[in-house]
């Protein structure tokens, strides 16, 4: 029987993936609804999204748009949005964040790969570091990115870690946190189990090839 929940995306990583790690690591089934060019091309999907955008999630009869709302809905329902209004707060604040690393790392990869990718990763310290300070006033950064628990935006920054860590290896040697942070969320039993599935490896990272 199928799950409640059904992803609609194109077939790669993009702004679908934090969404897919926070659903294997909560052990939670979903439908994969692969758009391709060609069911794109044809209009109507795009006419049916609020915002003439994927991806869409539906959870039952409900239906979102927008990675970011999905994302907060599934924390509300799966207790991923910290513990009280404080940390629900500075939750909403680090996602911020990592939607600017986002936007600025779409912009690399579909505007301008091959001229600004060195002057990117020259920058990229600079951008990385707020993440790397916020982890060590938490725990000494043994732990989340807020708080004692697990959040969507753990799930969320992992992902934006992960996307520059193919781009530029070498990007957390200096943030020794944030590296460990990587290697204890990929750890994580279900979570692992995704991340080395075919399925998973066989999604390209972004739409246009550029990694």
């Amino acid at each position: 029987m199928p799950g409640k929940y059904t992803l609609t995306y194109f077939p790669v990583r993009g702004r679908g993936e934090a969404t897919r790690m926070l659903l294997a690591d909560q052990k939670q089934e979903w439908t994969e609804d692969v758009v391709t060019g060609e069911i794109w091309q044809k209009g109507d999907l795009k006419k049916s999204c609020v915002f003439g955008q994927v991806p869409r999630f539906q959870d039952g009869d409900f239906v979102l748009v927008q990675s970011n709302a999905i994302l907060r809905h599934l924390a509300r329902n799966h207790g991923l949005y910290g513990q009280d209004a404080r940390e629900a707060t500075l939750l909403d604040m680090v996602n911020d964040g990592v939607e600017d690393l986002r936007v600025k790392y779409a912009r690399l990869i579909y505007q301008n790969y091959d001229a600004g990718k060195a002057e990117y990763i020259e920058a990229l310290p600079a951008q990385l570091r707020p993440f790397e300070n916020l982890l060590a006033q938490n725990d000494g950064g043994k732990g989340f990115i807020v708080g004692k628990k697990i959040s969507f935006v753990d799930y969320n920054l992992l992902d934006i870690l992960q996307l520059h860590l193919v781009l530029a290896p070498n990007c957390l040697d200096s943030f020794p946190l944030l590296a460990a942070y990587v290697q204890r969320l990929n750890a994580r039993p279900h979570l692992k189990t995704y991340l080395e599935s075919e399925g998973r490896k066989q999604r390209p990272i972004n739409n246009n090839g550029k990694q």
